[in-house]
């Protein structure tokens, strides 16, 4: 093991996602009451340009108004991108008036760490002048070219960041991909043409310490479709995954939930590795199967969401 660790920089149960657009204050109060873990209210894409001003508006208000920590809720703000004279306003603004009652803020099309470095010091400044209560913590959605061939560097250079997410539609957009919906399969590829995307992402977060989030699947007609994709996420170590609609949450949140049986396991692996040790061994059999230190942090992993999952649902 490398003596340079980057411990989990902030633990949050996050299986499922739910966008909720800024113009829609009806979506924004369901969103309160949903069985979403996260909500992102968006000011960025599902926003048409002449109403970016009244969305943002909606959000300062919905933030201080709806009881967002009282639902069991973590709550974010997807703000406009660098690129677009929105983006200052939609920190200065939602922080100065919101930013006690906010958890992140989600940064789109995220190229390089300064893109993050730069939304920081704003919020950092933000923080300070109104003596916030709490850090508000950042998230990078990777969706273009050049912030999955930076995502590395982006995820060990800001202290804010908390998680990255895979934007799969700008991904593919920029990428030219030979596809126009957003997370499905091409049945021409051999395989998931996300695969790499999301691996390599899923690799940066756990090298230092963040979240890896998949991003969204466009066909809300297709449970089967969604499913399957989260799954493949899930096996490559990803904690959750966007609902666009909300027929989406219950799909995430079952497939990032641990099973009984699979908690069940976790706890008789610790046991069998406790009674090993006493006996002076390093290993130990359990089922028929070898098991060992990497099977203990295996399923002390598992443990770690179950609890998380038992401390959410309690509230």
């Amino acid at each position: 093991m490398s003596f340079t660790l980057y411990p989990l920089k902030q633990q949050r149960l996050q299986r499922s996602e739910l966008a909720v657009p800024g113009s829609n204050p009806t979506m924004i109060e369901k969103a309160l009451v949903s069985a979403a873990d996260y909500v992102f209210l968006d000011c960025e894409d599902a926003v048409a340009p002449p109403d970016k001003e009244q969305a943002r508006k909606n959000i300062i208000q919905a933030l201080n108004d709806l009881d967002w920590k009282g639902h069991g809720k973590t709550v974010s703000v997807r703000i406009n991108g660098l690129d677009t004279h929105y983006c200052y306003r939609d920190v200065v603004d939602i922080v100065e008036q919101a930013g006690s009652k906010l958890d992140t803020i989600l940064i789109p099309k995220v190229g390089v760490p300064a893109d993050v470095y730069a939304i920081e010091t704003i919020v950092s400044q933000i923080e300070e002048a109104k003596k916030l209560p709490h850090k508000i913590g950042t998230e990078a959605l990777i969706e273009t070219p050049l912030g999955m061939a930076n995502v590395e560097a982006i995820a060990s250079a800001n202290s804010r960041l908390e998680a990255m997410h895979f934007g799969v539609a700008d991904y593919a957009a920029f990428n030219k991909a030979r596809t126009v919906v957003i997370g499905g399969l091409n049945p021409d590829y051999p395989g998931d043409q996300w695969h790499f995307a999301l691996s390599r992402m899923t690799v940066a977060c756990r090298a230092y310490g963040l979240r890896p989030i998949d991003g969204p699947f466009g066909d809300f007609s297709d449970p089967a479709g969604y499913t399957a994709g989260a799954k493949r996420a899930a096996a490559l170590g990803i904690e959750g995954k966007w609902a666009i609609h909300p027929t989406q949450i219950e799909l995430a949140n079952a497939v990032f939930s641990p099973t009984a049986a699979e908690v069940d396991k976790a706890k008789r692996i610790i046991v069998a590795l406790k009674e090993a040790e006493a006996q002076g061994k390093g290993a130990a059999s359990l089922d028929g199967k070898m098991i060992d230190a990497a099977s203990e942090k295996m399923a002390k992993n598992i443990l770690v969401v179950a609890e998380k999952i038992a401390s959410s649902s309690s509230k």
